[in-house]
């Protein structure tokens, strides 16, 4: 919160400033003052007769959904619609409006209650987009489609330049994690190295290091918004290719050979190994030309020779001993039961024969 913050505009003319970072006069300056106003001010001002932008949100949402919707079937004629729908979400959610929002200094211009300023609405992700939908509402009621093209064709060029590149979906920290295992087989690591500030205002201050150099240093009301700050700025070192010094980045050590040094082949048959095995003796192993089988495919062993005779142990291959024969379990005589009109049967008492 700052000093004095009583829930007004920050600034003296807070319409005057808007109008000029918009390039937009506005015709009714009570309907844009309102586009600036959280109900959370209106409930501290009853008596005052104020309008909140609750209702220009409403209408902002779907002019915007509009607008961006032409500007991409413009920039990208040959994108199907799932994929136009998949980039307009992505420019439309709360995340994305909010950062147009502080690019547009919208927070200094909000008139807050006082809870919401103590508790950091003037950065707060949902007033802001909020706030930015209101402000669309108004320009479009007080100039139409244009106006609202002309401003949103500037503020979202960058993501639209992501969006040919295919990297809109992505946050800077996961570009920064696919360019740094791709260029430098190495892995981000992220550091809070400051907070300042009381708790329902509290900065965190973090660091970005790559291969043990500071490629970034970012700061947010959040350890995730300091790290995207932080890993923005070491996606523009990369594209640099340089380190946060200046130098240049070093290239990676390319990775070693792993190839064995071979001199020959042999390929030796069971039979000869079995002869082998025969004429050494059984409890000592044996310095031969023989070297460490590697495989066995189909009735060969094939093994690398290598320059120096190495003491192996040979390989015999021992035959199977024969299954052995499962003894035959022993089944006692099933007593006979008395079959019903044979002679000798006994018949069970109280039932007569048929």
């Amino acid at each position: 919160m700052a000093p004095n913050d009583s829930g007004a505009p920050l600034v003296a003319d807070p319409l005057g400033s808007l109008a000029e970072r918009l390039g937009f006069a506005f015709p009714d300056r009570a309907l844009a003052l309102a586009a600036l106003t959280h109900k959370s001010y209106v409930n501290e001002h009853r008596d005052e007769g104020l309008s909140d932008n609750e209702r220009l949100e409403f209408l902002g949402d779907a002019v915007l959904d509009l607008a961006v919707s032409q500007l991409l079937m413009d920039r990208f004629p040959q994108a199907r619609e799932g994929d136009l729908s998949k980039i307009r979400a992505a420019l439309v959610d709360e995340p994305a409006l909010a950062r147009q929002g502080r690019a547009l200094g919208l927070g200094p211009l909000l008139r807050l209650g006082r809870g919401e300023v103590l508790t950091g609405g003037r950065d707060k992700a949902s007033l802001l987009a909020d706030a930015l939908e209101a402000v669309i509402a108004v320009m479009y009621l007080c100039g139409g489609i244009e106006p609202v093209l002309r401003f949103l064709a500037t503020a979202l060029a960058e993501s639209f330049a992501s969006a040919s590149a295919g990297t809109l979906d992505r946050d800077y920290k996961t570009q920064l994690q696919e360019a740094a295992q791709s260029r430098l087989r190495a892995t981000p690591r992220y550091r809070v190295v400051a907070q300042t500030g009381p708790d329902h205002e509290k900065v965190f201050e973090v660091e970005l290091e790559l291969r043990g150099e500071v490629l970034g240093r970012g700061s947010g009301r959040s350890k995730k918004d300091a790290e995207q700050v932080a890993a923005r700025q070491g996606l523009e070192a990369l594209a640099r290719g340089s380190d946060g010094s200046g130098g240049p980045l070093a290239t990676p050590p390319p990775l070693p050979a792993v190839t064995p040094a071979l001199d020959a082949v042999a390929v030796i048959r069971p039979d000869e190994a079995a002869e082998a095995a025969r004429e050494a003796p059984s409890a000592q192993c044996q310095e031969v030309e023989v070297p460490v089988p590697l495989a066995v495919s189909g009735a060969a062993v094939v093994a690398a020779v290598p320059s120096a005779s190495v003491p192996v142990e040979p390989l015999v291959h021992a035959p199977r001993p024969a299954p052995r024969a499962k003894p035959r379990r022993k089944v006692a005589p099933k007593k006979r039961a008395a079959a019903k009109g044979k002679p000798g049967a006994k018949r069970a008492p109280g039932k007569k024969g048929r």
